[in-house]
């Protein structure tokens, strides 16, 4: 059975960083196109950020527009891990964070895979 396991989600002001870890297995993490949703209060779950396998990782992300500059998502390797770098947060990215694997983008829409971690808080105040 895959699983993800999320980490390092917390409280923080607006402004501050955070960083996020996704652990998976080597040949999830390798194979997949892997990827960040949150979900705020009261609202549908949204990408933030996505990555495609391959040693050229660098020039296969993608990112909502509301965190383009402010958020970097990353593959480690050594650590079988996908991980999402919050800086310059915004009370807007308060919510629950997914990481999720084997996402698919058809023309310009993004479609989650089917497997999920369980979600980590992220609360930012003003």
């Amino acid at each position: 059975q895959v699983q993800l396991v999320e980490s390092g989600g917390g409280s923080v002001q607006a402004g501050g960083s955070l960083r996020l870890s996704c652990v998976a297995s080597r040949s999830i993490i390798s194979n997949n196109i892997m990827g960040w949703y949150r979900q705020a209060p009261g609202k549908q779950r949204e990408l933030v950020a996505a990555v495609a396998p391959g040693k050229r990782s660098g020039l296969n992300r993608d990112y909502a527009d509301s965190v383009k500059g402010r958020f970097t998502i990353l593959r480690d390797y050594a650590r079988n891990t996908v991980n999402l770098e919050m800086s310059n947060v915004q009370v807007e990215d308060t919510g629950v964070y997914y990481c999720n694997s084997g996402l698919k983008k058809v023309l310009s829409t993004w479609y989650p895979g089917d497997v999920w971690g369980q979600g980590t808080q992220v609360t930012v105040s003003s």
